[in-house]
């Protein structure tokens, strides 16, 4: 196993982390905690969860493991996060969230799920960041985090806080063109940086063909190959995998047992030769992010994807990830005037203005 930094804290994590959301035995404890018990003995020492997960099982199910992790003197750090905002709730949930992982404290905590800067405001309002500052006072979080889909530089505003120790992100071979600039915000600040979605949220491994680029060979495990393009990325603290059968579990140590590092030119050469595998799919650049009528492009295009990816038929993937991944109301399609400024800005040329025109049609159907 290879251990990194975690930031500033002094504390050396498992750059390969267990994921707790894709538990395949939600309701078999055994199964669970046999998975956590061969990841720990393969040397991960992160584990991280949410209350959201499995409606509250995995973290029960983290706590019969972490349990098990103690008695055979197995090291471990847990992480966990929350939604909630005020004081009376947050420490209404930690309460309930100590008891299910069964642990005194939780290593990493996390303020869960920034999506876009309005909804951080509001949450700062309710006094988020002195609650977590109390908590940590008191010793039931040893360190303050947040989990962030904010993209390009919004993220700088986010870290001014001072206050975040670590930050939990979606990066990888999908997504890390327009992941880069936050990425960049994290590494001035010397934050421990954990990856979540290493493989795309199962885009990377439906589509092998699009993620060829990655791949020394046509043998080489796709992957393994995406989880290998993230460790060579010095400055990663861990990488998220979601496990959901105990095969995957030996899949990813297996993995990092043969991981042989890329020199800083290769890994470039690499991410050089993914804009040309992803013909018509967006990569993210965010050129086109400077549309006058105020629509976020970006996202819109990234929530395309999703039909274009998940080979879902209809377009509902698309709505769905507007609303509840971005918090955006689609409607705002609605609102192109077909300047054109966007698709003279793109990159991979893609129809932006009828993929607009697309979403717009599908609002009005589901109306």
């Amino acid at each position: 196993m290879i251990y990194r930094q975690y930031g500033t804290t002094g504390k050396k994590v498992s750059l390969l982390g267990f994921g707790g959301m894709r538990f395949g035995h939600i309701d078999d404890p055994e199964v669970c905690v046999r998975m956590m018990l061969k990841a720990a003995e393969g040397g991960v020492t992160y584990f991280d969860t949410a209350p959201g997960y499995f409606e509250t099982k995995s973290e029960s199910v983290f706590g019969k493991g972490l349990a098990e992790l103690r008695r055979r003197n197995l090291p471990y750090y847990v992480a966990t996060k929350t939604f909630k905002t005020t004081e009376s709730d947050i420490r209404r949930e930690i309460e309930a969230q100590l008891k299910r992982l069964d642990v005194d404290a939780i290593d990493f905590y996390h303020i869960w799920c920034i999506t876009n800067l309005e909804n951080w405001q509001a949450r700062k309002k309710d006094g988020i960041l002195e609650t977590f500052r109390k908590l940590k006072d008191q010793g039931l979080i040893r360190h303050i985090c947040v989990s962030s889909h904010l993209v390009r530089d919004e993220i700088g505003q986010l870290l001014m806080e001072g206050v975040f120790e670590g930050v939990l992100f979606g990066y990888s071979a999908y997504n890390f063109q327009t992941r880069e600039a936050a990425f960049n915000a994290i590494r001035a600040k010397k934050l421990g940086a954990v990856v979540m979605n290493p493989l795309g949220g199962g885009i990377i491994p439906q589509h092998p063909e699009l993620f060829g680029f990655l791949k020394p060979n046509p043998e080489a495990s796709v992957v393994a190959e995406a989880l290998r393009f993230l460790w060579d990325h010095e400055d990663i603290s861990v990488t998220l995998v979601g496990f959901k059968e105990e095969s995957d579990v030996a899949d990813a140590l297996a993995a990092i047992e043969g991981y042989k590092p890329r020199t800083q030119a290769e890994l470039a050469a690499v991410k050089s030769r993914a804009s040309a595998s992803f013909e018509g799919v967006c990569t993210g650049c965010a050129y086109c992010d400077d549309c006058p009528q105020e629509i976020p492009i970006p996202r819109f295009m990234e929530s395309y994807n999703q039909k274009l990816l998940n080979d879902q038929p209809g377009t509902n993937v698309i709505l769905n990830r507007l609303k509840n991944h971005w918090q955006i109301d689609p409607h705002k399609a609605a609102d192109c005037v077909e300047c054109g400024q966007c698709e003279q800005a793109c990159t991979q040329h893609i129809d932006i203005i009828e993929r607009l025109k697309l979403i717009t049609s599908a609002v009005k159907s589901a109306s």
